[in-house]
C-alpha cells in the first residue's frame, strides 16, 4: 500500500516500528534434525556459492554471502521472523529494557516520502533542540531522504553516546530549511503514562510493553488511586500500542481480571510452544521484585472499563484487549486492531547476533485465533468525528506478504483497490488537521470513552456508504 501507509516508531525502536511482537526470550529445546535431508537442493545452494565466488564481477566476502543467505531464508518465512546482526540484536534488547541511545523522538512516514516528526520525547536532545510535532525530515547528515524507510531512517538516527548527527527540516509557515546538529544521548523510554482526566474518570496509556511496563502501570496506577479514591471509570489506551514482551501484556492483564484466570494461550510445533499463560507472578514477573500488582487498590478488578485500540495496536496490546474483551471484563472501542497474532521467539546464533523466529500462534481465553484477523470493538468510533483519518489508511497484518493464516476464523478482507484509491483521496484533507494528542481535550475516541462510562451516548463510525454516523447510547449499566 505505499510507504504513506506505514505507522509511526519511536526513534531508536526500529525493530519495533511499525508492527511489534509478541516475544519470549526463554530458549526453546532443539528439534531433532530430520532424517533425508534434501541433498539435491543443498548441492545446488554449494554450486550457486561457488558460481558467485568465482563468476560474479566483483569479489564477494564468505561472511556476506552466508549472512546473506541466512537472512533470505529467514525472512522468507513470515513478514515477523528475522535475522538479526550485532546492531539489530543490541537494539532490540535496549528497545525491551525501555532505553536506547538516539534523538528521542517518535516518527512517522509522511504522504510526501519524508520522515515527519509525530513528537519529541520530553526532555530529550531533539526537544531541547527545539524540534516540534509536525516538521517533516528531508536530510540526515545531508544525505538526502525521500523514499527512505523508517527502518533505515532509524538506523541513521541511532549510534554512539555523544556523537553527533545533523537533521535539514522543513516546518510549517517557515521559509528556509532548518539545520539542527544534535547529540544522542540514551533516552530513557517511559511506556506508561496517566492521569484524572475528570473527577472520577482516570486515563492510563501503554505505548509499548517493555520490562518496566508492569512495575510502571501499578506505580502509575496507585498513583490515580491516591489522587481520586473513588474512581468511577478507567480509560486503558492501547492506541498505535505495537506489542512487545509478552510478559508485560500478561501483567497489564492480570491486573483487572480475577487472580489466576487465562490471559492467552499459544501453539506450535514444539511441544513447550503449547502453553497456557495465567493471572500469576510467575508468568509476568520480569525483575524480581515480587507481586508488584498485589499492593494495587481491590476496586481495579471492579472499575468500570474502556479499552481504546486501533489499526497500531498489534500484538501485546491485543492480547490484553482480547482478555479482557473475552472476560467482558471492559468494552473495547476504537478500530479494528493489526491483527499480528503470532510469538516470536528469539534465538541466539552466537557472535552477538540471533534469529528472531515465528514459533506459534496465540489464541484469546476463548480461544480466538487473533491472526491476520484483529480485535473488532465493541463499538466501532472513528478517530475524529467526522471520520477515521489516516487511520483508515493504515496496512494491517492481512496485507501483508507471506503474512501467517488465520487457522481457526475466515481473515479480514484485504481493502479493494477502489476502496484504496477512496482513502488516499483522504490524505489531502487529514495533512492539514493538527496532530492528535492522546489524552487531552481534542481526543474525539477518549471523550467516546468517557460517554460510555456515564452511559450518556457514544458516536459510532460511519456506516459504508452512509452520510453520517448517528449518536446510540450505550448500554444501560449499574455504576457503583
Amino acid at each position: 500500500m505505499g510507504s504513506t501507509l506505514k505507522n509511526s516508531g519511536l526513534v531508536g525502536l526500529g525493530a519495533l516500528v511499525g508492527v511489534a511482537f509478541s516475544m519470549q526470550f526463554s530458549a526453546l529445546a532443539q528439534k531433532p534434525v530430520e532424517q533425508g535431508m534434501p541433498l539435491e537442493e543443498l548441492r545446488q545452494l554449494s554450486d550457486a556459492y561457488d558460481l558467485i565466488k568465482t563468476d560474479y564481477v566483483e569479489p564477494v566476502a564468505d561472511k556476506k554471502l552466508l549472512t546473506d543467505a541466512i537472512t533470505g531464508m529467514v525472512a522468507s518465512l513470515d513478514p515477523h521472523s528475522a535475522y538479526l546482526d550485532k546492531k539489530a540484536y543490541r537494539d532490540l534488547r535496549e528497545g525491551t529494557q525501555g532505553k536506547f541511545v538516539g534523538l528521542g523522538i517518535e516518527i512517522a512516514q509522511s504522504e510526501e516520502g519524508y520522515i515527519k516528526i509525530v513528537a519529541p520525547i520530553e526532555d530529550s536532545p531533539a526537544w531541547r533542540a527545539g524540534i516540534k510535532a509536525g516538521d517533516l525530515i528531508t536530510r540526515i547528515n545531508n544525505e538526502a531522504i525521500q523514499n527512505l524507510g523508517i527502518d533505515e531512517a532509524v538506523k541513521k538516527m541511532r549510534g554512539e553516546p555523544l556523537t553527533k548527527v545533523t537533521l535539514t527540516l522543513l516546518r510549517k509557515d517557515v521559509a528556509l530549511p532548518l539545520v539542527m546538529t544534535i547529540v544522542r544521548q540514551e533516552i530513557i523510554q517511559k511506556s506508561v503514562k496517566g492521569k484524572i482526566v475528570e473527577p472520577g474518570y482516570a486515563w492510563l496509556r501503554i505505548a509499548q510493553f517493555q520490562e518496566p511496563t508492569v512495575d510502571d502501570m501499578a506505580a502509575r496506577l496507585a498513583a490515580l488511586y491516591q489522587q481520586d479514591p473513588s474512581l468511577k471509570g478507567l480509560v486503558l489506551d492501547l492506541r498505535n500500542d505495537p506489542g512487545g514482551l509478552l510478559q508485560g501484556a500478561i501483567g497489564v492483564s492480570a491486573a483487572f481480571l480475577p487472580r489466576g484466570a487465562e490471559i492467552v494461550s499459544t501453539n506450535g510445533q514444539l511441544a513447550n510452544s503449547r502453553q497456557s499463560y495465567l493471572g500469576k507472578p510467575e508468568f509476568y514477573t520480569l525483575q524480581g521484585d515480587g507481586d508488584v500488582l498485589a499492593r494495587l487498590p481491590a476496586a481495579l478488578k471492579t472499575v468500570p472499563m474502556v479499552v481504546l485500540v486501533n489499526t497500531g495496536s498489534a500484538s501485546a496490546s491485543e492480547i490484553v484487549a482480547g482478555a479482557l474483551q473475552d472476560y467482558k471484563r471492559a468494552v473495547i472501542l476504537g478500530s479494528q486492531t493489526f491483527g499480528k497474532g503470532s510469538v516470536q521467539t528469539i534465538k541466539p546464533l552466537g557472535g552477538d547476533t540471533a534469529v528472531k523466529l515465528t514459533t506459534a500462534r496465540y489464541y484469546t481465553p476463548k480461544g480466538r485465533s487473533i491472526q491476520a484477523r484483529g480485535i473488532i470493538p465493541d463499538f466501532l468510533v472513528d478517530e475524529n468525528a467526522d471520520g477515521d483519518g489516516l487511520n483508515s489508511l493504515r496496512m494491517r497484518e492481512a496485507d501483508l506478504e507471506k503474512h501467517l493464516s488465520n487457522d481457526r476464523d475466515k481473515e479480514s478482507a484485504a481493502s479493494t483497490r477502489e476502496q484504496l484509491e477512496a482513502q488516499r483521496r483522504l490524505l489531502a484533507v487529514e495533512r492539514k488537521r493538527k496532530p492528535l494528542e492522546y489524552g487531552s481535550a481534542d481526543d474525539f475516541q477518549l471523550a467516546q470513552a468517557l460517554n460510555h462510562l456515564k452511559g450518556l451516548p457514544v458516536q459510532l463510525a460511519k456506516p459504508a456508504k452512509e452520510p453520517a454516523a448517528e449518536a446510540v447510547p450505550a448500554p444501560a449499566k449499574k455504576r457503583k
